[in-house]
């Protein structure tokens, strides 16, 4: 079953330092050659929305994705994903950078 999913890119594991981090296994056969992006989902909230999610004590909600192609930190994208048997982790299947 394939979703859309919109956020903010918050961090960027690019191919070749994958061995550099402490991934779960699976995780690590599933990223194998390709970019791990940890994104905040649903996008750069504003100033306003920040205020009232602290005072709300709402957590950012992360997403892992995992794509063929990079993007940058900050930058917003919408990916049309594919949920893996890891909770958070998705395997992008079409990839759109803003």
């Amino acid at each position: 079953m394939t979703e859309t999913i919109a956020g903010e890119v918050i961090h960027v594991v690019p191919p070749d330092e994958l061995d550099d981090y402490d991934l779960d296994p699976e995780l690590a056969s599933l990223a194998d050659s390709r970019y791990v992006l940890v994104c905040r989902k649903g996008g750069r909230p504003s100033w306003l929305e920040r205020i009232a999610a602290f005072l709300r004590r709402e957590a950012i909600e992360p997403v892992t994705l995992v794509a063929d192609v990079a993007a940058e930190e900050g930058e917003e994208v919408t990916a049309s994903v594919r949920e893996t048997n890891i909770a958070g982790v998705y395997d992008v299947l079409e990839f759109e950078s803003e």
